[in-house]
């Protein structure tokens, strides 16, 4: 099956399940116009974040990389009246044009973005006094997501959700030869996900406009 045929049943489903959205469509448009790279979730994606935050009536969230803010405004729909988004972002650059893009959207009072290496970060959360979350959304520098893994578990509770997307790699997640060093990320990432008795796990592989790729979800144990 090609990828336009993926791409079709995308704009199919989406164009039956989601009313006109001029406001996301106009971060996209902004993202693309900033020069970001054209890796924010999917349309579809973005909803499935907003419903699973939903479902598990999220108050507090993590997002570990915000590029332009598309995902992070998703999320932050689902949040109640009292609730909050601290998402953390490695360049000045994409941070500012989420910064804008969240303001439009009317979110300011609702997210945080941190800005820096996630892995410097991460350990000041606490001291901000953000010491731990209901729901985390791991998308940023593959390499690195044992490394997020292991904070996510840190800063959660029980009953935390945790998501990670980007997990399949068009297929080459089961490369054990390979060289690239995002795969070897997502690789080192499931294996810790398969040692790691704090966690209940499984893998979604998708396609659609994004390709072929995938979500780890997890639910942290009681």
């Amino acid at each position: 099956m090609s990828k336009s045929l993926w791409n079709d049943v995308d704009t199919y489903f989406s164009s039956k399940l989601q009313e006109s959205d001029p406001m996301m469509d106009s971060i996209l448009k902004a993202n693309t116009e900033a020069g970001l790279p054209a890796i924010d979730v999917s349309p579809n994606q973005g909803k499935l974040l907003y419903l699973l935050a939903k479902m598990k009536a999220a108050k507090n969230i993590l997002e570990i990389g915000t590029l332009g803010g598309y995902s992070t405004v998703w999320l932050a729909r689902a949040l109640p009246e009292d609730g909050h988004v601290v998402t953390l972002e490695f360049s000045e650059k994409h941070a500012n044009v989420a910064n804008e893009n969240i303001k439009k959207a009317g979110f300011e009072n609702k997210i945080d973005i941190i800005v820096g290496p996630a892995l410097e970060t991460l350990p000041t959360l606490e001291k901000k006094g953000f010491s731990s979350f209901d729901f985390i959304f791991i998308d940023a520098d593959k390499p690195n997501n044992p490394n997020y893994l292991k904070w996510a578990l840190e800063l959660s509770r029980p009953g935390t959700v945790i998501i990670a997307d980007n997990v399949v790699r068009n297929g080459s997640v089961i490369d054990a030869d390979t060289q690239d060093q995002s795969v070897n990320g997502i690789r080192q990432f499931i294996d810790l996900l398969a040692e790691e008795s704090r966690i209940d796990s499984t893998a979604i592989q998708t396609v659609g406009s994004k390709g072929y790729d995938g979500f780890v979800l997890g639910i942290v144990k009681e």
